[in-house]
């Protein structure tokens, strides 16, 4: 403050300058309708009691904390400070999960810095502490960042349950419709209520959703379509040239493709299952195609209008489309679909003509990346750790073979349980033996992802760290257990003191303290 004298022994306090700031606010969803009002409440309070002038606002209104991407009021931050054009000194946040969940700590420590680092200080409006770069600050930072990321993995663990029960039940979870049904609302005790046009959603929580037969000639056209494939041998190509010279359309309203026919042909709904999360997205980290016996599914939760028995015959000439073709006559195909399109997705396979779908190089190569990989094609996403999950959890049976073999050798006593696979060694403690994958950052440092069994409750995790190739062990972790919900564990190269563990070079380690009778205490 500033103190001037006007007169002897009068003096007048005159107010300093107030720093320049701007805010930025976020809400995940469209439902939290006051979300951001309540932000700017609390950052306004804020920045009058500490001499801030708000200048400009930022806002992301109904987008998730998990990534950047999609958020277009943060990136737009960093743009604006990182080429100069901020005209504020200070960026006012309500609380330190609002600049996002994401599952990384470092992520979210990595646009803080970009900030910092331009000149910006962040400020966070409603936390306990001042993010005035002490010791005790930069701990809470990461708490917080830690306690935001697993709050958005439980909550979408308890998400997918939730939504898996309501699968199972017969209810509908999101997505059209599709052509020649329709989506009609029905309270909690199933009773109807009203029909949902597109683009409709439920307005009350306890509603539900389930599918229903849609108009006469709609259903016609799909029981036509199937009566065409299967009985008179027409293509999917020839059906849908077909319905497009007759003036037919689909459901958006759009000409008929071998793609859109090829659909039709091969979703359950139209012989009333209700079949959900066949593919993942979760936490919004990667698409991932989940394999069949990992989808969620109701049998015969709605009304059919394609009999089963012409669904199942549709299936299987689709499967023996394939089935005719040697591998590299189906490789040879693939490469002129790759050469007319200049890429490959599982869309553009399915609308090639005389080509087998997606879903059966998936069944003859593995996955469509392996597939992919052969005819030369290498997406613009990175998708190999997709195979080098499936060949550790290959290898993992084999690993937990050698441990119980090193035991007994070593003298202690081990039984398994082949259920899961957990250890009990002497009679005394379980153990779990975990395979750590190895990626790298951008930067080029080494990481590790390890997610304890919370579930199983072992009183042991070998943790095996791969080396970068994913080859062999890297080195060994033995942890105790740990009192966390689906506890994960994101190791360095390095972690000095910060992990309460045993660090060992090679297993034979772990074989003679397990031998030990009793276990030492120190372990």
């Amino acid at each position: 403050m500033m103190v001037i004298k006007w007169a002897e022994g009068e003096d007048t306090t005159a107010p300093a300058p107030k720093i320049k700031a701007a805010q930025y606010v976020r809400m995940s969803t469209e439902h939290q309708q006051f979300s951001t009002d309540n932000q700017v409440i609390a950052i306004a309070k804020f920045a009058d009691d500490n001499g801030y002038e708000i200048v400009k606002t930022y806002a992301d209104e109904g987008k998730s904390g998990l990534n950047l991407g999609g958020r277009a009021g943060l990136q737009q931050v960093l743009h604006d400070v990182e080429v100069g054009r901020a005209d504020y000194q200070a960026l006012l946040v309500y609380d330190v999960s609002r600049l996002g969940r994401f599952q990384d700590t470092d992520e979210a420590a990595t646009y803080e810095l970009r900030l910092r680092s331009a000149g910006i200080k962040v400020e966070y409006a409603s936390e306990q502490f001042r993010n005035d770069g002490s010791i005790g600050s930069s701990i809470i930072k990461t708490v917080k960042r830690a306690m935001a990321g697993e709050y958005s993995r439980e909550l979408s663990v308890k998400v997918f349950a939730g939504q898996s029960n309501l699968i199972r039940l017969g209810f509908r979870q999101g997505g059209g419709a599709g052509f020649g049904l329709r989506r009609l609302l029905v309270d909690q005790s199933g009773a109807p209520k009203s029909e949902l046009g597109r683009g409709e959603q439920k307005s009350i929580a306890t509603d539900r959703i389930i599918l229903v037969p849609g108009p006469p000639d709609e259903v016609e056209i799909v029981r036509e379509v199937y009566r065409l494939f299967v009985r008179e041998g027409r293509s999917e190509h020839h059906i849908a040239a077909d319905f497009n010279q007759r003036g037919l359309v689909t459901d958006l309203g759009r000409p008929w493709t071998r793609g859109t026919v090829h659909q039709l042909l091969i979703n359950e709904k139209y012989i009333g299952n209700n079949v959900w999360a066949q593919t993942s997205f979760k936490l919004k980290q990667r698409h991932v195609r989940n394999a069949p016996q990992e989808w969620v599914r109701s049998d015969g939760a709605f009304a059919a209008i394609v009999d089963k028995k012409l669904f199942d015959k549709a299936q299987a000439i689709i499967a023996a489309r394939s089935e005719r073709l040697t591998a590299e006559e189906m490789l040879d195909r693939l490469r002129s679909i790759l050469v007319g399109n200049g890429m490959l997705s599982g869309l553009i396979i399915d609308e090639a003509d005389g080509t087998p779908s997606s879903s059966a190089y998936r069944s003859r190569f593995g996955s469509l990346l392996r597939a992919y990989a052969l005819v030369g094609f290498a997406p613009s996403h990175d998708y190999r750790y997709l195979e080098t999950n499936r060949k550790l959890r290959q290898l993992h049976p084999a690993i937990v073979s050698e441990v119980i073999e090193g035991i007994a050798a070593a003298g202690g006593r081990v039984t398994e349980d082949a259920t899961t696979d957990l250890l009990t060694i002497n009679g005394e403690f379980t153990a779990s033996i975990v395979v750590v994958r190895c990626f790298q950052t951008a930067a080029g440092s080494l990481r590790w992802k390890l997610r304890l069994d919370a579930a199983l409750k072992p009183d042991l995790t070998v943790a095996i760290r791969m080396d970068p190739e994913n080859i062999g062990p890297h080195d060994y972790y033995l942890l105790p257990q740990l009192d966390m919900h689906d506890a994960v564990l994101r190791l360095a190269e390095f972690n000095g003191l910060s992990l309460d563990a045993y660090r060992f070079e090679t297993l034979e380690t772990f074989y003679a303290m397990a031998a030990r009778q009793p276990w030492p205490a120190a372990a």
